[in-house]
């Protein structure tokens, strides 16, 4: 038997444009249930990019973002970001900041600039905000912070010595260590989520700390892989700086890592403390248009809620999140069979090159909206007066290329909430 459920928006996605459309709505009075999987989010570093890409200099970090984004208009026309004005980026991306706020989620970033931070592999990441626990080593590379590097013997796919030695020349390290994390010694595998979740244990945090202080030495900054708890991270950093003395930063790990739960986890009990209904790893199964809205079928393998909505906003993703599948005669919108924009066959997906310069085709493809992120027909007019669509699945661009995935997806989101606000106002006026 399923449940009945009314709201006034549908958020489909659970990942960055999801959450940031169901935040930017209940900020509004309205009501929502959101649905989806958390695909993507465990794959993410917890950082949020804006634009971190030169669009001028493909394969160069640009330092302002804004400037970038003036020239990204004038490269690509079609682009989402060619929709918005720099205003109202800005007021998205410091609205979404203040709700992850509010949830327990402690963003940094440098109003208009970009910021730059380690990789597992060594290489210098550019991103627009960063979490608390990787403030520290924002700051210790821009001012050369001399650095201790420590790892734990049975972590796979990261190493402090590759680190070390790939930052050579943009981070002084005075030292590299391996250590045996407490209660592991015997483990042959050892995993991140494993360690986060045990160092929320203030006896097992502390003798872990007791064993990479006398590695200090010199060192005026401490580097750890991303393992400084899962839900009271900022707790187990503060602990972790008393105990060593010294400022604490994280380097993100392999994915899947816990950057990505962590902020899943605060950003999901900040929109349940804001009233939404989120049907956690459920799926929507079947759509009805109707006259006044949407009937939705919501469920895992049957349909164990029905929805009916007044809107719907499209942000499940493109392959990983399943909102765009590939097929054998091309790519489709399964769920209101949208038309997507992509190469006209398949061998045309992929260039020659796996790093060519101009990236693929395949990962441009999408949803093509108007100007307020709603679905286009193949007439080239609105699918539904109050259906919209919101981050990766947007046509037209290259988000991982770009660095540009967190700022497309939340200020589409932002745009188009605030396009149905005005849609539900004057139909409310009208009647």
């Amino acid at each position: 038997m399923s449940q009945d459920i009314n709201c006034d928006l549908m958020v489909i996605g659970a990942g960055i444009a999801g959450m940031a459309a169901a935040a930017f709505a209940t900020a509004r009075g309205i009501s929502v249930v959101q649905a989806g999987l958390a695909t993507t989010t465990m794959f993410a570093s917890g950082c949020f990019d804006l634009l971190g890409v030169s669009p001028e200099y493909p394969g160069r970090s640009c330092e302002k973002p804004f400037e970038a984004i003036d020239a990204l208009r004038n490269v690509n026309s079609a682009h989402p970001y060619a929709r918005l004005q720099n205003d109202e980026i800005r007021t998205a991306f410091d609205e979404f900041l203040s709700f992850c706020r509010e949830s327990g989620l402690e963003m940094h970033c440098r109003p208009e600039v970009n910021m730059h931070f380690a990789t597992p592999v060594g290489t210098v990441k550019t991103t627009y905000a960063v979490p608390a626990s990787l403030l520290h080593g924002v700051h210790a590379l821009s001012s050369q912070t001399p650095c201790l590097l420590a790892d734990v013997k049975g972590l796979k796919g990261y190493s402090a010595r590759q680190v070390a030695f790939m930052l050579d020349g943009q981070l002084p390290v005075t030292d590299v260590v391996r250590l045996s994390f407490p209660g592991f010694e015997d483990k042959a595998d050892v995993y991140v989520r494993q360690m986060a979740l045990a160092m929320e244990n203030s006896r097992i945090r502390n003798e872990f700390v007791a064993r990479l202080l006398p590695h200090v030495g010199e060192a005026q900054a401490v580097g750890l892989p991303a393992m400084l708890g899962l839900s009271r991270c900022r707790e187990v950093l503060r602990a972790v700086q008393d105990g060593l003395g010294v400022p604490v930063f994280e380097i993100p790990t392999m994915p899947p890592g816990v950057a990505g739960e962590r902020m899943k986890l605060a950003l999901d009990e900040g929109l349940r403390m804001r009233g939404v209904r989120i049907l956690n790893r459920r799926n929507v199964l079947d759509v009805q248009v109707l006259e006044d809205g949407f009937r939705l079928e919501v469920g895992s393998e049957w349909p164990e809620y029905v929805v009916q909505s007044k809107a719907v906003l499209l942000a499940s993703g493109r392959f990983l999140g399943k909102g765009l599948v590939a097929k054998r005669t091309g790519v489709e919108e399964l769920l209101f069979n949208i038309p997507v924009s992509q190469p006209e066959s398949r061998d045309k997906w992929h260039e020659d090159a796996f790093f060519a310069e101009g990236g693929h085709a395949i990962n441009r493809a999408g949803i093509v909206s108007d100007n307020d992120f709603r679905p286009m027909d193949r007439q080239g007019k609105p699918v539904h007066e109050n259906l919209f669509a919101a981050g990766a699945i947007l046509a037209n661009q290259d988000w991982m290329r770009e660095k540009s995935g967190t700022g497309i997806a939340v200020c589409s989101a932002y745009h188009a909430v605030c396009t149905l606000v005005r849609n539900l106002e004057f139909k409310q006026s009208g009647e």
